[in-house]
């Protein structure tokens, strides 16, 4: 083998191995990404339940008056 295709040859391991690193790291940041997620989600579904079940709303005669009355 010629010292070109040597050379040829270890260029190509060296970008094979920074796209596997860059991979590696991408799929960290979507893994990261979906855990964030799901909590938001999470969250989300609490908030509608809140909401529909009329827990965030007070029913007027459960409301205090203001000091000002």
């Amino acid at each position: 083998m010629g010292a070109s295709m040597e050379k040829r040859i270890i260029e190509l391991e060296k970008k094979m191995a920074f796209q596997e690193h860059a991979l590696e790291e991408l799929n960290e940041v979507i893994v990261d990404q979906q855990k964030k997620m799901d909590v938001l989600e999470r969250a989300l579904k609490g908030f509608k339940e809140q909401v529909t079940s009329g827990d965030l709303v007070r029913a007027r005669e459960e409301e205090e008056r203001p000091p000002h009355y």
